[in-house]
């Protein structure tokens, strides 16, 4: 199929084309098509199995030629589909042939509210399919897109996302190791240190008995694995302070993790995080960043009723928990700032539940005038650079 015969919206002049919308509902072992065009009232469907690219370009194609009719109109496509597990390399093979391509954000599709609500992969297409319309028409609010990443936006989060599991990972076994002495009367000692394997030889249970044999096997081998995942993080942070010092292939990005790493309170796993989950993105405003980050507020305001629900959760999670766990050592290590005396004031001496909402209220904040002091190098009021 030549790239040239789906034409983008951008190379057709509008009342002298047909409109060809498509929704793609994926699956692992089939893929349901539902198709309409502008001049009909009815929406089709296929089925092609799932992965299966060279058939979907075929329907495409022969939807096209379908459409174009004898007079050969020119075609304006667009094609949806929602963001999960199939990520974006669908949208990456659609864009590289000509088809405007979308990828929905599920949770921002309405749905019926009834207790129950019939759902196939063939009522979802056809529900896809009516979104993309409407959106096509102008209704920007009808649902959110996703700002599909670059290959190597989408590659940079490789390295913290994958040390973020290995920290679970490492915890996991420290709980483990420490669950299994604990049935035995053990006092904890610290699995991290390199000669607990030797301090495990000399440890007795609580009753004054040796550690049984397989019990000592079994917290042996548990150990190794602890080694080895610790091994792992060390190769992943030599990796990530390689690719700092090396920025060629994201400059931008890199500049803005050796700013964030000036300010006082801000290490390099917060300053990478943050760059490359949050700020790679433009934003326009202060209320776009505290939405991305899902730290926005969510009023409740119908009748006589008027409550608030608190942040909204709808953003980043990952980015979200890094602010707020920032927000907590701002305060330490900038204990002067315009943000810290700002909690001081509402807080005071006040401990339990006010204090965790109010931190909320401190990462919303932060993130903003992080992100300002990235575009404009205005540093947050108050803040120290590191000496």
């Amino acid at each position: 199929m030549s790239n040239s015969s789906l034409l983008p919206a951008a190379d057709v002049v509008d009342g002298s084309v047909t409109e060809l919308f498509i929704a793609l509902e994926l699956s692992s072992k089939t893929w349901v098509v539902a198709t309409h065009v502008r001049s009909s009232d009815k929406i089709s469907q296929y089925r092609i199995n799932g992965g299966d690219v060279d058939g979907l370009l075929s329907l495409v194609e022969r939807l096209r030629m379908r459409a174009a009719g004898a007079g050969g109109t020119a075609v304006k496509i667009a094609c949806c589909y929602e963001a999960g597990r199939d990520g974006f390399w669908l949208h990456r093979l659609l864009t590289r042939h000509g088809i405007s391509n979308y990828v929905i954000d599920p949770a921002s599709v309405h749905v019926s509210r009834r207790a129950r609500r019939a759902k196939t992969d063939r009522l979802d297409a056809e529900a896809l399919v009516r979104v993309l319309m409407a959106y096509a028409r102008g209704e920007r609010k009808v649902c959110s897109m996703v700002r599909v990443p670059t290959v190597d936006e989408e590659d940079a989060k490789r390295q913290h996302r994958e040390r973020e599991r290995l920290i679970a990972a490492r915890t996991a076994h420290v709980n483990r190791i420490k669950g299994l002495l604990a049935t035995q009367g053990v006092m904890p000692t610290n699995p991290l240190r390199p000669d607990w394997l030797k301090l495990l030889e000399n440890m007795h249970t609580g009753d004054g008995r040796p550690i049984p044999p397989r019990l000592m096997a079994e917290l042996g081998r548990e150990w190794k694995r602890l080694q080895l995942v610790i091994e792992m993080i060390g190769t992943v942070d030599r990796e990530r302070e390689h690719a700092q010092a090396d920025n060629d292939n994201a400059p931008v990005v890199g500049k803005k993790i050796e700013l964030l790493r000036k300010l006082r309170g801000v290490g390099p796993i917060f300053a990478t995080v943050l760059a490359r989950e949050v700020f790679y993105r433009d934003f326009t405003n202060r209320r776009e960043v505290g939405s991305y980050v899902g730290l926005a507020p969510t009023p409740f305001n119908s009748g006589e009723s008027r409550r608030d629900q608190g942040v909204s959760k709808a953003g980043n999670p990952r980015a979200r928990a890094t602010a707020i766990e920032l927000a907590w050592l701002w305060l330490r290590h900038q204990p002067e700032s315009g943000l810290s005396r700002w909690f001081r004031e509402r807080v005071g001496t006040l401990q339990g539940r006010i204090r965790k909402i109010t931190i909320v209220a401190v990462a919303r904040k932060l993130i903003v005038a992080l992100w300002r002091y990235l575009q404009t190098g205005m540093i947050p009021a108050g803040a120290v650079l590191k000496a």
